[in-house]
């Protein structure tokens, strides 16, 4: 195999092959080898620091309690699976990385916890299809939006045909299906909605999506960013997440009836269980929080209900009425790794299952319009307001701490620990100087 790849990447142009890894930060990394090396090298591409997972978005430094130290060596493996000619990049292929450490995978890799989380939902004859579902802004290089147009505006589309086009082709050439766009509520605001995939494919997909939005925004003179918030007068961008669960290759969130059925129903009570808790790794920034506020469609009551924006979690129906046949959680944006956020929400899901609980009654109103009490009668809290009390939700969540694993929950709450601390009282514009181009 290492022979026939290395000589068709050859043939296709390329001379670097990115070896990528997404780290506690949501920070897309990558090591290149040259082709001329690869073969020697085929299944341990690089190596890096252990020290890589104790690192947070503000700089390159390890943060003190991560229990990690520049010392040890963790390989870089190839998911060949995953490997494209990069179009927006010639002479350049990526893959993304699995984590070995002492030749087995490392417990701290976000992918090796997205993949124990598979491996336990299929314990229960299940598997899930998923996708990320991206908002990003589109500004000049000093920062202003493209355009000053309003939701779903084909002007906006008009203006920006060229670059959403070039993008477009661009994730169509390694893979993604593209199916919707639109531009969103905020000026030079877009959405790009790609296909469902089996999750750990989906959790690439995002690694792959994110890079070539950016990559294909610059070569045009752009900034793209999927920064939650950059501008406090104009909507947040979300990264709302839509999955299915399937058995035997049949879709069961819905029934026979059409109607959702009683497995999603316990999955979604596991999630409204746990949400304030996946919080700390769904929405980990401090800048997500300017995001999840009522009436923004962010989702900030812990509920759900049938095509309800405002509930954290929305069941979408047909033109007929019947139940669509996935799930949407809203309550996630682009600064989560999505290995990690993906993994945590199988996780809730599958304890809602083991327990067999209903959830609380589906919201038919927007949950901002009740008062205290009736939200009480109703069973929904509004959710976290800040990236402080989600981390303090995680840090007495039983159920995702074991199966995060000791390592990764250690060092995944020191890092965002430490960015609360520096990042906690900064102004909007203080954030958007660190955080704008690194989502």
């Amino acid at each position: 195999m290492k022979k026939a790849l290395t000589k068709a990447l050859k043939a296709a142009g390329v001379e670097f092959a990115r070896c990528l890894w997404c780290d506690n930060a949501n920070i897309i990394r990558a090591k290149s080898i040259h082709i001329d090396f690869l073969p020697d090298n085929f299944e341990s591409v690089a190596g890096i620091s252990r020290a890589q997972q104790g690192v947070p978005v503000m700089f390159d430094g390890v943060i003190p309690g991560s229990g990690l130290q520049p010392v040890g060596e963790i390989w870089l493996r190839p998911v060949w699976d995953s490997l494209n000619i990069l179009p927006y990049s010639p002479g350049h292929a990526s893959f993304v990385s699995d984590l070995y450490c002492d030749n087995v995978e490392w417990e701290l890799s976000p992918r090796f916890f997205l993949k124990k989380a598979i491996a336990n939902l299929k314990e229960l004859g299940l598997t899930m299809r998923a996708a990320f579902e991206n908002e990003f802004y589109l500004l000049n290089a000093d920062i202003d939006p493209v355009d000053r147009t309003l939701f779903a505006s084909s002007f906006s589309m008009d203006l920006n045909s060229r670059v959403i086009l070039e993008i477009s082709r661009n994730l169509k050439a390694q893979g993604l299906n593209v199916e919707r766009y639109y531009a969103e509520s905020g000026p030079g605001q877009q959405e790009i909605v790609i296909g469902h995939a089996p999750a750990l494919e989906a959790a690439d997909n995002q690694i792959t999506f994110r890079e070539t939005v950016r990559a294909t925004a610059a070569k045009n003179g752009l900034i793209a960013s999927f920064m939650p918030k950059p501008f406090g007068e104009f909507g947040g961008s979300g990264c709302h997440l839509h999955f299915s669960l399937l058995r035997n290759g049949a879709n069961i969130v819905n029934n026979e009836s059409h109607e959702i059925s009683e497995t999603a129903l316990y999955f979604i009570s596991g999630i409204i269980e746990h949400l304030p808790s996946i919080m700390a790794i769904t929405t980990p920034t401090v800048n997500s929080y300017r995001r999840l506020k009522p009436f923004c469609w962010a989702g900030a009551f812990n509920c759900w209900g049938f095509d309800n924006r405002e509930a954290a979690i929305r069941v979408p129906t047909e033109p007929t009425g019947a139940v669509a046949g996935h799930l949407e959680l809203k309550t996630v944006d682009a600064s989560s790794n999505p290995y990690l956020a993906l993994g945590a929400v199988i996780f809730a899901g599958i304890d809602g299952m083991r327990k067999k609980k209903l959830p609380p009654i589906n919201i038919q109103i927007d949950p901002g319009l009740m008062n205290h009490k009736e939200l009480r009668e109703n069973h929904i809290d509004p959710l976290p307001t800040s990236l402080s009390v989600s981390l303090d939700n995680l840090e007495r969540n039983v159920c995702l701490l074991e199966a995060l694993g000791n390592d990764l929950s250690t060092a995944y709450v020191a890092v965002k620990r430490a960015e609360y601390e520096a990042m906690g009282q900064m102004t909007i514009e203080e954030e958007r100087s660190i955080l704008l181009e690194r989502f």
